[in-house]
């Protein structure tokens, strides 16, 4: 990681889509998928697809805050999933597909309630942001071939 760099964790439903709408922004160095949230070590996507594992599909997001603010990537976060639904996003159903943000320090927590806050004030959205804002845990890197699956495949995105 540069030492200039920060580093951010966001849920918002299947990783492959996240990860490619975060690794089109200018000032995002790199993204990996993972796991976080969770109640085991080293879950593989088998584990947290079965739903027992209570791990959300995570992107985590290294950037130069010299060149995009966590109110961007958060800007970026709210544009590319439903915040409204509970453990779903599309099609997709599950705990693993939960909307959260997994702020590193003080700063980001207060950065992501506020936006969530101006959001919900605005209504924004017809129902309300069930969002959850944690203190990010432990990240566990998903498998390889879940790292840039869409950018492997020749694909922009997996929208609906």
């Amino acid at each position: 990681m540069p030492a200039e760099s920060e580093i951010a964790y966001f849920a918002a439903g299947c990783f492959w889509g996240v990860e490619a709408a975060f690794r089109n922004v200018s000032g995002v160095i790199s993204t990996a998928v993972g796991y976080q949230g969770g109640d085991s070590l080293n879950p593989t996507y088998q584990d947290v697809c079965r739903g027992d594992t209570n791990h959300a599909e995570v992107v985590r997001v290294i950037f130069d805050p010299a060149r995009v603010d966590y109110q961007k990537l958060l800007s970026v976060f709210w544009e590319n999933h439903n915040p409204t639904t509970l453990n779903r996003q599309g099609p997709d159903i599950g705990t693993q597909y939960r909307s959260a943000i997994f702020y590193v320090n003080d700063a980001q927590k207060e950065v992501a309630e506020r936006s969530k806050s101006q959001l919900e004030q605005a209504k924004v959205f017809s129902k309300p942001i069930v969002t959850e804002i944690l203190k990010a845990p432990d990240f566990f890197m998903a498998e390889d071939y879940h790292q840039q699956y869409l950018e492997k495949r020749g694909l922009a995105t997996c929208r609906l």
